[in-house]
């Protein structure tokens, strides 16, 4: 049985989410049984592809909504939005 979830969350670090954190959000996406989507505004991309993850631009601000297909992979979901609500650490 599958559900779809999602969780939204705000940008917070001053570099907005630039390689380096797409990069951590995509090796996290990866490890995932199903897919994971980021979707800013009507976009929505693959969670595991950097260059998808950057194509949204999003800065310092900008809104988010992080989705899982399955809900085997809730606590993938979860990782990325505590290393979002973190700052990635910067």
């Amino acid at each position: 049985m599958s559900h779809t979830l999602s969780r939204d969350v705000v940008i917070i670090n001053e570099l907005g989410l630039h390689a380096r954190s797409a990069a951590w959000i995509a090796k996290l996406a990866q490890n995932a049984n199903s897919k994971v989507w980021l979707i800013r505004g009507k976009e929505r991309v693959d969670a595991s592809s950097i260059i998808d993850i950057l194509s949204l631009a999003c800065s310092k601000g900008s809104k988010i909504t992080l989705e899982i297909d399955e809900e085997s992979d809730i606590n993938i979901l979860n990782e990325i939005i505590d290393l979002v609500k973190k700052g990635f650490g910067e």
